[in-house]
């Protein structure tokens, strides 16, 4: 594990790590990003006192898709943060985040190259933004004290068992556990599609291949493989 106290993008350094010839396994955490981003290129706003790491897969042939990595570190970092936060609530929402008590506390980004995949993870540990589009919370706002690194040592651990069981069992049990962890069946959702076109609808559940499944009012459903979801 690297840890250094500034950098643009942890991504981005272990993306040239990969290049260069790094293993799997290996994690990268800044104490701060300069240049942080969260999925469709948002900004990711990063001041000290958060957890700011990525981490890297090497995809091995009868792996599972790539992208489903996103759902392995969604359910593993439901795992460690539900057990800090027994009573608060914790939710999963398609395709990666998660809530607590409604609120975001983390944001997932997967990026590709060749047979390396970086997965990054913030956490919202000491602060927490103000967002335009849905609310926002961190574990200090929740009566949490626990420190990036003291986080990212269980979460270290946590989604090494969680990528053993997408390699050994395939992606039926990481599906299992996010609708498990997830907003209930028929809860309404809205959905902003990459094209820019919306949808309106109750969640139905999450297709074996990762994809939201939306019921629509007609009654038909619709499957949503890549967009913004909103809880309505």
């Amino acid at each position: 594990m690297i840890t250094v106290a500034e950098t643009g993008s942890t991504n981005a350094d272990l993306l040239e790590l990969a290049a260069s010839g790094a293993g799997e396994g290996l994690w990268l955490r800044a104490e701060r990003q300069l240049a942080g981003r969260g999925r469709q290129g948002r900004p990711w706003t990063s001041p000290e006192g958060n957890l700011y790491a990525s981490t890297l897969v090497r995809l091995r042939p009868g792996d599972p898709p790539a992208a489903s990595l996103a759902l392995v570190a969604a359910v593993a970092l439901e795992e460690v943060i539900a057990k800090l936060l027994p009573t608060r609530g914790t939710m999963l929402k398609w395709p990666n985040d998660l809530l607590v008590a409604g609120a975001k506390l983390s944001g997932i980004l997967l990026e590709r190259m060749d047979d390396a995949v970086v997965i990054g993870i913030g956490v919202n540990v000491a602060h927490h933004p103000d967002l335009p589009d849905r609310p926002a919370t961190s574990l200090a706002a929740q009566g949490v004290a626990i420190t990036p690194g003291d986080l990212l040592g269980r979460l270290a651990e946590m989604l090494a068992a969680w990528l053993g069981i997408w390699r050994g069992e395939g992606l039926a049990p990481v599906v299992a556990r996010w609708i498990e962890r997830a907003h209930p069946a028929g809860t309404p959702l809205h959905a902003r599609l990459a094209d820019g076109s919306t949808l309106d609808g109750k969640f139905e559940t999450m297709a074996a291949d990762g994809a939201l499944m939306l019921r629509l009012a007609d009654g038909s459903s619709r499957a949503i493989h890549a967009g913004d979801v909103f809880l309505v």
